[in-house]
């Protein structure tokens, strides 16, 4: 048991700090100097017991720094941003100076060597080594590309599968719920019973109920919509559903009212979180029952806090994970928003609560009047 434990850190150790790129490298170059040379057991001794030593270690350690200095920062600061023009540039300063030296190498080994770098390598010319040094690392570096841009698109292509099986997932869940018989039944029979007693409010509530049901059937179909659009949505449930609570359920909503139609996101993300406040509220007679959400947005950053009441009868799952619905939309923002969103779920002895905080993303086309025009 202490054996496979040791084993597993060990082996945590070596990947978290990637050093098994250091045996990949000198595996690497070993590999072709073994076909330059052609005999294995000759390039072992002349790269690992010889003065050629030296002049490998450059090799090996000079390409490394232009490979991960072209991967983890001019990629990412450049390529991936679209200055190409500025990639290429510092691509090729970076190929020329980790070239440059690697040709120091060739004159540290000569001089361990005891001899002149004419008698050793046959040349003198510094500028000579480059035939050499300069393919060897831009062929470092491309390989290393190839790879990084593969794994990234596998990586991709596998989100995206993820992505397209939730989808379909979840619209079938969507057609099972969103169109919850005991939900249907209480709202339709809430505004019945306004009809005579308040007809003004009935009217509403029924345009409220009809913007809920278009927005399901016909305007969440997109991978992302406008968030205004989804703040209408809450906002005519929580409506609907203060109705159906007769006022035994305090309800707050805040939200800003700045918040624009320029930013996108996935439909009922929000919504899972506010249905779940509504499912798990108390309904205490001697206490106080209550909701409070409260939405805002700054920059491109949502925030969004739901925390209602809960009784003793609530189920301690529910208080510990918040449920199933929850646990479904934290798998939704994980394929939706990988490293693009924080939730904190709170449970506590008389309350239930969550923060959300979601980067948000500018629509490519926005919706303006213009346009709807």
């Amino acid at each position: 048991m202490n054996t496979l434990s040791v084993d597993t850190l060990n082996q945590n150790w070596l990947f978290k700090y990637k050093l098994y790129h250091i045996p990949f490298w000198c595996v690497y170059h070993y590999f072709w100097f073994t076909i330059a040379v052609a005999n294995p057991v000759v390039a072992a001794k002349s790269m690992f017991f010889s003065a050629y030593t030296v002049k490998m270690f450059g090799y090996v350690v000079f390409q490394a720094f232009a490979v991960y200095f072209n991967l983890y920062y001019l990629m990412p600061k450049y390529m991936k941003k679209g200055s190409l023009a500025r990639y290429v540039i510092y691509l090729s300063l970076t190929l020329i100076c980790a070239s440059s030296l690697i040709n120091c190498g060739y004159y540290l080994g000569s001089f361990f060597a005891g001899c002149t770098v004419q008698k050793m390598y046959g040349v003198s010319n510094f500028a000579s080594f480059y035939n050499n040094s300069l393919p060897s690392t831009l062929a470092s570096t491309t390989l290393a590309m190839s790879i990084k841009l593969t794994k990234t698109w596998l990586q991709t292509q596998h989100r995206q599968q993820l992505l397209e099986n939730e989808k379909l997932e979840t619209e079938l869940k969507f057609l099972k719920y969103q169109f919850n018989p005991h939900f249907l039944f209480n709202s339709i029979n809430s505004i019945f019973f306004l009809i005579h007693k308040n007809p003004d409010m009935a009217s509403a509530s029924l345009a409220k109920f009809s913007e809920l049901l278009r927005y399901q059937l016909y305007e969440c179909n997109d991978q992302q919509i406008p968030l205004g659009k989804e703040i209408s949505y809450l906002e005519n449930f929580i409506e609907l559903e203060r109705l159906r609570q007769n006022n035994n359920v305090h309800v707050t909503f805040e939200a800003d009212d700045h918040l624009t139609d320029n930013l996108g996101i996935a439909p009922f993300i929000l919504m899972t979180f506010v249905e779940n406040a509504f499912k798990h509220v108390s309904k205490e007679t001697d206490s106080p029952n209550w909701i409070g959400i409260k939405l805002s947005v700054k920059d491109n950053r949502l925030d969004l806090h739901v925390a209602n009441s809960t009784s003793p009868e609530t189920p301690a799952e529910t208080l510990n994970y918040g449920g199933i619905g929850l646990n479904n939309v934290k798998r939704r923002l994980d394929l939706i928003y990988p490293q693009q969103h924080q939730l904190k779920i709170t449970p506590g002895e008389n309350r239930f609560g969550i923060h959300l905080q979601l980067t948000l993303a500018l629509l490519q086309q926005p919706v303006t009047t213009l346009q709807m025009a």
